[in-house]
């Protein structure tokens, strides 16, 4: 009897210290749900593509130096193109890449004949023949697209880039240099000709005069947008 009673004791235990393995091998990692739950969440934080950040500015299309054009401003004692000025700000606290739209057309580098040169592009609703392409256009998920005002709409060299690209599927972000007009209809212009795409209303519109101390304003802009 003794001896049968120890042979149960003896089969207890062992079938207690098996039970013990097979929790030990389940243990490590999450419950599945939780890991799935988990695994979720990291895809949503995901960015959707790298970020660009294109801009036009007369300034890298008069073909003189920057100081000698009507669209630059002085930045850290350097001259730079008013949208390059805003487009390297964009940059210090996104880490997105620099693009620069640039054009076949020549454009003035005095401020009068060039605002009566944009008049007239406008009223033969041109199409500036494009010189610098966008490479790998498909990784990119955001894209700033900065331009001045003027007279009251995009430069036409935009309408070639918006022509040129399908940005269906993206987000589309303005910035924007101006007299005093800020963006006039130009995001809603942005919007009809890119439907497919998501287009920020809320975007960065500077007077050119307030270029060189907006470093602190972009930042403020992006944090509201979430970038």
């Amino acid at each position: 009897m003794k001896r049968y009673l120890a042979l149960l004791m003896a089969a207890a235990v062992i079938f207690s210290l098996a039970a013990c393995g097979t929790k030990k091998r389940e243990a490590p990692g999450r419950p599945e749900q939780a890991r799935e739950e988990t695994a979720v969440e990291d895809a949503e934080t995901v960015p959707d593509g790298k970020i660009l950040i294109a801009y036009f500015t007369a300034a890298e299309n008069s073909g003189v130096d920057a100081v000698s054009s009507a669209s630059y401003s002085m930045v850290n004692d350097e001259a730079v193109g008013r949208l390059r000025a805003i487009a390297d700000m964009i940059q210090a606290e996104t880490g997105g890449e620099l693009f620069s739209i640039r054009t076949s057309v020549v454009y003035p580098a005095d401020g009068g004949e060039l605002i009566d040169y944009a008049a007239q592009e406008q009223e033969e609703d041109a199409r500036p023949e494009l010189t610098s392409h966008i490479e790998g256009f498909d990784e990119y998920g955001t894209i700033f697209v900065g331009y001045p005002n003027w007279w009251a709409d995009l430069p036409q060299v935009l309408y070639s880039f918006f022509d040129e690209y399908d940005f269906s599927g993206k987000t589309v972000i303005p910035f924007n240099v101006h007299n005093g007009s800020r963006f006039s209809g130009t995001i809603e212009t942005i919007q009809e000709l890119e439907p497919e795409a998501t287009v920020i209303t809320d975007g960065f519109t500077v007077n050119e005069k307030d270029v060189p101390e907006a470093a602190d304003d972009v930042a403020d802009w992006l944090d509201e947008i979430g970038y």
